[in-house]
């Protein structure tokens, strides 16, 4: 007796389809929840690279910044002596 397996082609496509509905609906999901413009690479890699350049900037200024008073605080301290 030979066996018969039936491909049910259209439940395939719907599976598939409904997997990219969901995957579309998860990627909206994150933009909107985050608030954020750029989420993460793949959605500016420019944008991203600049904004990491301006935040790398900033971490820097604001050592720089810790430092300068930190050096105050020592001439300070030697003037009170």
């Amino acid at each position: 007796m030979a066996q018969v397996i039936n491909t049910n082609s259209l439940s395939l496509l719907t599976q598939n389809n409904l997997n990219k509905s969901q995957s579309a609906l998860g990627t909206a999901i994150e933009r909107l929840s985050s608030g954020l413009r750029i989420n993460s690479a793949k959605d500016d890699a420019a944008g991203q690279a600049i904004a990491n350049r301006f935040t790398a900037n900033i971490k820097g200024l604001t050592q720089a910044s810790r430092n300068a008073n930190d050096g105050i605080s020592i001439a300070q301290t030697t003037e009170a002596r």
